[in-house]
């Protein structure tokens, strides 16, 4: 599996806090930050916006580090995605995530 899929199976590659991270991209940050502000109804900056992948070494969001039920998840249970979890299929804290992103089941399954 390649170490960019994240646990919950999105690809952090296509992520645009990661794309405006490896390209020093500060407009993409200040898109990205204005929409997930919106989104979340939170208070996102642009330098809030700098992600190298949530399973690989490097800087992450805080939201990523810090606050995402998932990646904490993983790493409680010490799997390489939430693919290697016997609960997958039965897990409400990926649920929304698979219903909402059939790529991110298939990147889970595709080890």
């Amino acid at each position: 599996m390649r170490d960019m899929i994240g646990y919950c199976g999105l690809d952090c590659e296509k992520c645009d806090a990661y794309l405006a991270t490896i390209h020093d991209d500060q407009a993409l940050r200040e898109k990205t930050a204005k929409l997930w502000a919106e989104l979340n109804q939170a208070p996102i900056l642009p330098e809030h916006i700098n992600c190298e992948g949530c399973r690989v070494d490097g800087v992450k969001t805080v939201y990523c580090d810090n606050l995402c039920s998932i990646r904490q998840c993983a790493l409680k249970r010490g799997v390489t995605t939430c693919g290697d979890c016997t609960d997958l299929n039965d897990c409400q804290t990926i649920s929304a995530i698979i219903a909402n992103n059939p790529d991110a089941y298939k990147n889970l399954q595709d080890k």
